[in-house]
């Protein structure tokens, strides 16, 4: 509803609550409005050569007058939808039917002079086009400075009403004629301008230039005008409810002369033909702005280069390097090709390339290796106030059988050795024991079989003096000489124990005159050695044994600080069922305690229970305590170190960086060598092979089998240990076994059940053992039977051809006379010419007369031909021999 029809509508509601009657037109004088909208398109020129047609919409004035003269003028305005690109000119739009015309309901009042003149200008003002427009302040002004005229408000009437409107409606044509006039004008520019940009367009738009237009506007709404009603009449008359739409719906006042104008509304056709600003497209904007900030950034880099430090590990790939300094990678790589070295971008380069590279780019660089892990678990020295006196760790040693565990039974007042298979003692010990005195030694107890060579030497390095035993009866044997070796070499001081002095025979002058010749002088020779003679069955003199280790150890003034993480050695370790791994530990300095994470060798884990060495749990163990540890997640070799840390991440880190370089270590070792030591080894024949898996109760037992097989090697035979571990023997083994025909051994263990059945289906061999004599002895026993036999060769005569004959079917037949020994039939024959053997085979024939014989004596004549050889000639002579194998042995 057009703002002429709400006034209308107003002034007859208005009329009707007076009371008044309602005055209307009828027949061919009566006032319509009419409203018809027309479609059509129009193109947009932007910048590079775009174009884009839209869809506007040409709605037509309403005019006021009567229905039949009414005159239709045309108003563009934009419509939203847009129309394809391809259309080049607008389509001509179709007029729509005009809009019935709405007939008055009731004559408004009459309008005052003021009133009249008022509507007639905002009517006109607001026709006008937006250049052409009066200033609104000054015309405002020359209207304020008008008299008033007073008059009476004069009756309504009909002549009065219809004048008023037949004066708008001239006003309205002479308006729309006017505009008729402009728009062809308008179009006229519309044309010339646009040949002048076709004829001055470019062939090809520069990037950066700024754009010409950014688009014409697609159509705008014409502001229509209505009559405004100044008056407080007219307020109150907008005060009833219509009063709040009338003002949202007035159009703003104009902007001054030369102010900015900002767009408001709907794009005209009109507007957007005079539209003389030129906008850059949003594109070459965003370009701009892009480039001038790569330009910035640039030049901040240059400006502020930033020196990082980067870590360089031992190897490190070309992409990771790039992103450790913050450079591009194809910057590296250009780097790379400078000095030499071709590498893509995912390719590993050694450490002193990448050195040379963060020196180029002016870097800090930092080199670290993988073995860094370990360098936190390195502790410092203690200081000597935060240390506090320790028990001392005292190593039994000697020959097998000479009573070690015998006198540490006694000591202990316990019976070991009675438990022990075979009498001999085939594990390390770790024990401690109190005195009446309240002071505390801590024994370790060494087998004395040569294979235990190895638990002899740890048990001499993480000690702190070694008690050597002799038997009185005995005196210096193999392992005795081995152990004084390991206790020099370990720079431990030595005590002589020279027990079984209550046996009859026995001598302990003569033992002490054996070991001068091993640089060992006792006290009675005037040597600094210490010496007790002792008796461990009858307990003679142990007194004096634990006096003189006491006085050892206050001169070498053994003291280990207590407050602080535990550090120790791993002196056995086991698997047992239900407890999983267990280690044996001899803690050497700290306090190890319940929950405390540690790194045992290449395995860790965590402390759960701590058993002392009498089998009771205990919540903590200081300096030279022997404890059992369980807790690991895998079993460690005997002899590995033992330390605590801060936490599991730092334990598993250490774990697995020594488990990757046993893998290499092993790998390494297995090598099938160089291409030289390969043609070798086919020259010389490829040696046989013993393929075993060992399985042994503790881990030392299974080293001391291990290293005991491995010597009886030879050039022709060897022992491969495919595996070798501690626990029981499960469906691995067995299966490893059958896959590569190898011996199970088992050292005080068994297999379960599974492992079992699965043994016995597939014809593995398992062997059963509990005395480490009995494994050496039966697979030396196996590995002579591989040996190739010894062959001897045993002459027995020889006899000379006298005649050759020459008989059909049958060949040459030798005539020889037996010169020397006996020839046999069967037996080995070579044919001598010129003392030169030409032939060895065997005989085929063997006759005396006609008669075959097997044997022919020294004197007598004979016939003999050989088997598939028939040069033969007199005076040749035929040697005898006989072939015997005989078997060798290890």
């Amino acid at each position: 509803m057009s703002d002429k029809e709400r006034t209308d509508t107003d002034m007859t509601k208005e009329t009707e609550q007076e009371g008044k009657k309602v005055l209307s037109l009828s027949g061919r004088g009566r006032m319509s409005l009419t409203k018809t909208v027309e479609a059509g398109q129009v193109r947009q020129s932007f910048s590079h050569g775009r174009s884009k047609t839209v869809t506007v919409e040409v709605k037509r004035k309403r005019a006021i007058g009567r229905s039949d003269e009414a005159e239709e003028t045309a108003t563009p305005e934009a419509a939203p939808a847009e129309a394809p690109a391809a259309a080049p000119t607008p389509a001509p739009s179709e007029p729509e039917a005009p809009a019935a015309a709405k007939p008055a309901a009731a004559a408004p009042r009459q309008l005052t002079e003021k009133e009249r003149a008022a509507r007639i200008r905002a009517l006109a003002g607001a026709k006008r086009s937006e250049d052409e427009r009066p200033d609104v302040e000054a015309e405002q002004a020359a209207h304020a400075a008008e008299p008033e005229p007073e008059a009476e408000p004069e009756p309504v009437i009909v002549d009065r009403r219809t004048a008023e409107m037949e004066e708008l409606r001239q006003i309205a044509e002479a308006e729309a004629k006017k505009r008729a006039e402009e728009d062809a004008r308008l179009k006229a520019e519309e044309e010339a301008r646009k040949a002048a940009e076709e004829a001055a367009r470019p062939a090809v738009a520069d990037e950066d230039r700024t754009a010409e237009r950014a688009g014409a506007r697609a159509a705008a709404k014409i502001v229509e005008a209505v009559p405004a009603e100044d008056d407080e009449e007219g307020r109150r008359r907008r005060a009833g409810g219509g009063a709040g739409k009338a003002d949202a719906r007035r159009p703003a006042p104009a902007p001054r002369r030369g102010e900015q104008r900002r767009r408001s509304g709907k794009l005209s056709i009109n507007d957007a033909l005079n539209d003389s600003e030129r906008q850059r497209s949003l594109a070459s904007v965003r370009r701009q702005r892009e480039r001038e900030k790569q330009r910035q950034m640039g030049a901040n880099q240059e400006r502020h280069k930033v020196v990082r430090d980067v870590v360089i590990p031992e190897t490190i790939t070309v992409q990771e390097l790039a992103n450790r300094m913050a450079e591009r990678g194809t910057d590296v790589i250009k780097a790379l090709m400078r000095m030499g070295v071709m590498a893509t971008i995912n390719q590993p380069i050694d450490a002193d390339t990448a050195e040379l590279v963060v020196s180029e780019f002016g870097h800090n660089m930092r080199r670290v290796a993988e073995s860094d892990v370990e360098f936190s678990i390195r502790r410092e020295a203690d200081a000597p106030e935060a240390t506090q006196p320790r028990p001392p760790v005292v190593t039994i040693m000697g020959h097998v059988d000479h009573g070690k565990t015998s006198l540490l039974d006694a000591l202990r007042k316990t019976d070991v050795a009675a438990r022990e298979a075979g009498g001999i003692t085939q594990h390390i010990g770790a024990y401690q024991v109190n005195l009446p005195s309240g002071q505390k030694i801590t024994f370790l107890d060494t087998p004395g079989h040569e294979a235990f060579t190895s638990m002899r030497a740890r048990g001499a390095n993480v000690t702190d003096l070694v008690v050597l035993v002799v038997a009185a009866d005995d005196g210096i044997m193999a392992q005795t000489v081995e152990a004084i070796t390991h206790a020099k070499a370990a720079k431990v001081p030595i005590i002589v124990a020279v027990n079984k002095i209550d046996k009859p025979g026995a001598n302990p002058q003569r033992v002490h005159q054996e070991l001068l010749q091993h640089e060992l002088v006792v006290e009675d020779l005037g040597g600094d050695v210490l010496c007790v003679n002792v008796s461990a069955k009858e307990g003679t003199n142990l007194d004096k044994l634990e006096e003189a280790i006491l006085l050892q150890a206050e001169i070498l003034d053994l003291k280990a600080n207590a407050d602080r993480q535990a550090e120790g050695a791993i002196v056995e370790a086991k698997v047992e069922r239900g407890r999983g791994s267990v280690a044996t530990v001899l803690i050497q300095r700290g306090t190890l305690k319940v929950g405390d994470v540690f790194v045992a060798g290449a395995e860790w884990g965590r402390v759960r229970a701590l058993l002392d060495d009498k089998g009771n749990q205990i919540e903590e163990a200081g300096p030279s305590a022997p404890v059992e540890v369980l807790g690991l997640n895998g079993t460690p070799q005997a002899g590995d170190e033992f330390i605590v840390v801060d936490n599991e991440n730092q334990a598993r880190d250490i774990a697995e960086y020594r488990q990757a370089k046993l893998r290499q270590q092993t790998a390494a070792t297995s090598g099938r060598g160089t291409l030289e030591q390969m043609f070798t080894q086919l020259a010389e024949g490829a040696k046989k092979e013993l393929s075993v898996i060992i399985k042994s109760d503790v881990q030392g037992s299974t080293e001391a089998i291990r290293a005991s097989l491995e010597k009886l090697e030879n050039d022709e035979v060897a022992v491969r240990v495919l595996q070798a571990g501690v626990g029981a023997f499960n469906e691995s083994d067995v299966t490893l076994a059958k896959a590569s025909n190898a011996l199970m051994i088992g050292f005080n263990v068994r297999a379960n059940p599974q492992a079992r059945d699965l043994a016995r289906r597939d014809g593995v061999e398992m062997r059963y053992y509990s005395i480490i004599y009995n494994v050496v002895d039966d697979v030396k026993a196996l590995l002579s039977g591989m040996l190739s036999p010894v062959v001897r060769e045993t002459h027995i005569g020889n006899a000379e051809i006298r005649e050759v004959f020459n008989i059909t079917k049958v060949g040459k037949v030798a005539g020889c006379m037996v010169t020397e020994g006996m020839v046999k039939r069967g037996a080995k024959v070579r044919l001598l010419r010129d003392n030169v053997v030409i032939h060895e085979g065997t005989l085929k024939t063997l006759r005396r007369f006609k008669d075959e014989v097997r044997e022919v004596n020294n004197g007598y004549e004979c016939g003999m031909a050989f088997e598939n050889y028939d040069d033969i000639r007199n005076g040749d002579v035929i040697e005898c021999f006989e072939v015997e194998e005989v078997a060798r042995a290890l």
